[in-house]
């Protein structure tokens, strides 16, 4: 059996994501309008090729009743007609049969080869075919007719949702047809200017040699008889001989309609002049096809599409290629730039050498977005985006919110926490370069905090005015990094640091999560035979305490229950030891409670793993695709809904979302300004320089980390970055909470990954068998300015918000830590850890690094994260600023373990490594030694982020 060239491709961890969405445009190369998406962006370009459709037309009934049937077609991929089940098959990488492309080389080069051929009708083309032919008037007569004989094509007419091209298409005009009375599906799924293409195959009785021609018309005309779509063909292929045994002409008109499918040949045959020019085609194309041998496989199995398509661009001829080599190389360096290899400067990352150049520079490219940052948010889309975020930033103002009054001892609380939240975070999404980002309290933040606080009552100090100059030393500490242009410094920050940051900031999540589940369980404990309030183990005083039967408060029939010696009713207890068996006393009877933790465990892991489902469910084969995306756009939506009705149904008496009622600060007896000393002394203000350095290294390292993941290429973001007025903003707001005693502020790393990826852009796979390509982000501050509004507005709105039980929004929490933490190749490489061999998926890395130093890097990075959490858990966490700054020491340290071909894989190449990368890199190749020219392929494939929640 062989394969076609079309279907060489490889799998590998990079490609493990694909989704699907509505379609969009503007953003990234996206599905060809103009020929089939193997063809890359450059080359759809350069030759603007019309779709081509395919149809398989196959002679059936000789020698009794002949008559044309379709039997198969192809876009991308093939489709066959399951004849029995009537319908069409699942497309599918096509195999042919060697010999049948032999045949089929054998039979064009006899026949007939007419080549800009300008009929206008169907009848044109037969006569002129026909002609050619050497039969008698009788003969030629009865092909003439049986090739206008109209064949039955099988249209399916349900289950296929229409796209947006379909007003682009003219309808059926012939009312006696009556399979084309009906709309064509396929046909609403196909582009503008899409062409067809009839292959006629079969057998005939009445002739004595083989028949073959190919015509490829000057114009393409509407030969409505022979496609099931009336699109204009342009090309017309007939193969037809005398009965044989086996299927031959099956197959050749197969291999005649893979051939066509296949971008080289379509592209070369456009182009052809002369016979040669086609055989030539048909050769380049035989040079190319995969042998699988005969025994290894089973020939009736059907191979999916590969989710992506390798790149045909070496495929084409050297003049095309030469055309399309400039915008292949600058793609393959911008989609290269944060994957493998060296970071190509970036105009945000280009120093100008002036004071506040980087601020002004930013201001000046975001300024031509602004107005666009808002009309881009009327979408679907971001409804459900803000209520998702909605719910996580509440959240987090709560729980970032009681730990932090519960670190201050009520200096600062949960009232606090959503003011700061709400107006900084808007003022950043007005202001701000990326306004993607989510502002919020952090863990490394609060943990400076609560150590501050600590120092301030170990020495009698009055922490808010401390905590002022802390703040207004770290405003000028971040403006002097804003004017020296120190952003330019995240270049140095390569996957190995952001890997270990998301990871600790995901476990973070992963913790919190878990310990407020536990806290809850110890305040409301688990109840346990003997203590259950829906039944205890009660001893009847008759029995003389040897027997214990458990009693049931849900049972009715008081006199069955009183007439079983030892079962006693947990209605009837008395008041003492209804409380004490967990009861509420009600009058004379004993009221029982449902048992509070389980049931919010219940409503912690259904949440929890809903959204994680739903979140799948787009990949998944069931419901239409419209309701598959609803489902995946709103998953933690619903999941959050899903609780809350589970929670409101069984009328549970769990925990709820705690909203402040009343606006005044938490600590009783201050105004909301802070006064600039209090009691402290006055050189207090000058030694408060000392922490507010160390929390500055924090701010700017978890600022910029979350900026430098949000902003990676990747991610197709068209309106750039704002390093450098990102970090200005971070640090006007931290004057700000400062002097009013709100907690501070800066970038969220899990809710603001959450918020991009709730914001993803898809095409929609129109053509059967395309994987939807990943589009980019819907780039605008509107989102983010809503949650933040809402945010403000929830202190009113405790009487809607009560409702929703806090076991839900913990597992909300849970799952973006473990969406987070799951898809980084961090925890891929430390599951490579425990995997045998053999059964160790198959990475590109590992096809170029030993598995040795792979866990090698492994196991330094999971000492770091290891340290990192140690740090930040004791009363060393002071210096958990520098330790950040360490692993950016520690990954420059490792190029005396690694070489540079082995960190490009494992992680990126500083920009002092770069000089060891030739400059030349028009062709992966230079990178590599050996034969790794199809690994290097893939390393330059255009692909969405890899993950889930999108930390690379």
């Amino acid at each position: 059996m062989k394969l076609p060239g079309q279907g060489d491709f490889e799998s590998s961890d990079a490609h493990e994501n694909a989704h699907s969405e509505e379609p969009d445009s503007g953003l990234g190369p996206g599905p060809g309008l103009n020929g089939p998406s193997g063809i890359d962006i450059g080359e759809s370009q350069v030759s603007k090729d019309p779709l081509l459709f395919i149809q398989l037309n196959e002679l059936l009934g000789w020698p009794q009743a002949l008559e044309w049937r379709e039997t198969g077609r192809w876009l991308l991929f093939e489709e066959k007609l399951d004849m029995g089940a009537g319908r069409w098959s699942a497309p599918h990488v096509p195999t042919l049969e060697l010999p049948s492309l032999q045949k089929l080389r054998s039979l064009l080069a006899e026949g007939i080869v007419l080549l800009d051929c300008q009929a206008q009708s169907l009848l044109e083309l037969v006569e002129q075919v026909v002609s050619g032919e050497s039969l008698s008037p009788e003969l030629r007569g009865q092909l003439q007719a049986l090739l206008l004989q109209r064949p039955q094509h099988h249209i399916q007419t349900m289950g296929i949702r229409p796209c947006r091209e379909s007003n682009a298409f003219r309808k059926a005009s012939r009312d006696e047809d009556a399979p084309l009375k009906h709309q064509n599906p396929l046909r609403q799924k196909l582009p503008a200017g899409a062409e067809a293409a009839a292959v006629l195959a079969g057998e005939l009785g009445f002739l004595e040699q083989p028949l073959g021609a190919f015509v490829r018309l000057r114009n393409p005309i509407v030969l409505e008889p022979l496609t099931e779509m009336i699109l204009p063909s342009r090309f017309f292929c007939l193969l037809l001989g005398p009965p044989t045994l086996g299927r031959s002409y099956h197959e050749m008109g197969r291999a005649a309609a893979v051939l066509l499918s296949d971008p080289q040949f379509q592209w070369s045959v456009r182009r052809a002049s002369h016979l040669p020019d086609l055989l030539a085609a048909l050769d380049a194309f035989l040079q190319e096809v995969t042998a699988l041998p005969p025994g290894r496989w089973d020939r009736t199995a059907r191979i999916p599409p590969p989710k992506y398509l390798p790149s045909q661009h070496k495929r084409f001829p050297s003049k095309l290629q030469e055309v399309t080599s400039l915008s292949r190389q600058s793609a393959a360096l911008a989609e290269d730039k944060h994957h493998h290899g060296p970071h190509t400067p970036i105009p945000e990352l280009q120093r100008t050498g002036r004071l506040f150049g980087g601020l002004i520079q930013d201001v000046r490219r975001k300024a031509c977005w602004y107005t666009s940052d808002f009309l881009d948010a009327l979408h679907p889309q971001c409804f459900s985006a803000v209520f998702y975020i909605y719910l996580a930033t509440v959240t987090n103002a709560i729980t970032f919110g009681g730990l932090l009054g519960d670190a201050t001892e009520g200096a600062q609380g949960v009232l606090e926490s959503f003011l700061g939240t709400a107006v900084a975070g808007a003022a950043f999404c007005l202001m701000a370069g990326q306004p993607l980002t989510i502002l919020s309290s952090t863990g490394p933040v609060l943990v400076f905090e609560r150590l501050l606080f600590s120092f301030s009552r170990d020495y009698s100090l009055d922490y808010l005015p401390f905590r002022l100059w802390v703040g207004i030393w770290v405003t000028a500490f971040c403006l002097a990094l804003v004017a020296t242009e120190a952003s330019l410094l995240v270049r140095y920050f390569t996957r190995f640091t952001e890997e270990g940051f998301c990871a600790l900031i995901s476990l973070i999540f992963i913790y919190d999560a878990m310990g407020k589940m536990l806290n809850l369980i110890r305040a409301y404990p688990i109840q346990r035979p003997g203590s259950s309030a829906y039944g205890c183990f009660c001893q009847y005083p008759g029995t003389g305490g040897n027997t214990s039967e458990w009693t049931s408060a849900k049972l009715k029939d008081t006199e069955d229950i009183l007439s079983v010696p030892g079962l006693v009713n947990a209605s009837f207890l008395p008041p003492p030891e209804c409380i004490r068996q967990g009861g509420h006393p009600l009058g004379p009877s004993c009221h029982t409670v449902p048992d509070i933790a389980f049931f919010s465990l219940l409503l912690f892991f259904t949440s929890f793993l809903c959204a994680i489902a739903l979140k799948h469910i787009k990949n998944s084969r069931f419901f239409p695709s419209v309701v598959r995306k609803v489902l995946g756009d709103f998953s933690s939506v619903l999941a959050i809904l899903l609780g809350c009705g589970l929670d409101t149904f069984l009328g549970l008496a769990t925990p709820k979302l705690l909203v402040p009622t009343e606006f005044k600060p938490t600590l009783s007896g201050r105004g909301w300004l802070v006064s600039p000393f209090g009691a402290n002394p006055w050189w207090l203000s000058v030694a408060a320089a000392l922490p507010a350095l160390l929390l500055s290294i924090l701010i700017f390292m978890d600022q910029q980390i979350t900026a430098v993941i949000l902003n990676r290429a990747e991610y197709r973001l068209q309106k750039g970055a704002g390093f450098h007025l990102d970090l200005f903003c971070v640090a006007v707001l931290m004057l700000f909470t400062s002097a009013l005693g709100l907690p501070w502020y800066v970038s969220a790393t899990v809710i603001s990954l959450a918020h991009i990826d709730s914001l993803r852009r898809e095409s929609k796979a129109c053509i059967p068998g395309e994987a939807p390509n990943f589009l980019g982000i819907r780039e605008q501050r509107l989102t983010g300015l809503v949650v933040f509004v809402l945010t403000g507005v929830s202190i009113f709105l405790a009487p809607v918000l009560k409702f929703i039980p806090m076991p839900v929004l913990y597992g909300i929490f849970l799952y973006m830590g473990v969406a987070a933490l799951s898809s980084i190749q961090f925890v891929k490489r430390v599951q490579l850890l425990l995997m045998p061999r053999k059964h160790q998926p198959d990475m590109l890395l590992l096809r170029h690094v030993p598995l040795s130093r792979v866990h090698l890097f492994t196991a330094i990075q999971l000492a770091c994260l290891g340290l990192l959490w140690v740090v930040k858990s004791t009363p060393a966490a002071i210096v958990f600023p520098l330790m950040l700054l360490g692993l950016v020491a520690i990954r420059k340290a490792l190029e005396w373990v690694f070489s540079p071909q082995e960190l490009l894989w494992l992680d990126e190449l500083m920009p002092e490594e770069e000089e060891t990368i030739p400059e030349n890199r028009s062709e992966p190749e230079h990178l590599f030694s050996g034969n790794d020219s199809e690994d290097s392929e893939l390393m330059y494939q255009p692909k969405a982020p890899e993950i889930n929640i999108s930390v690379n």
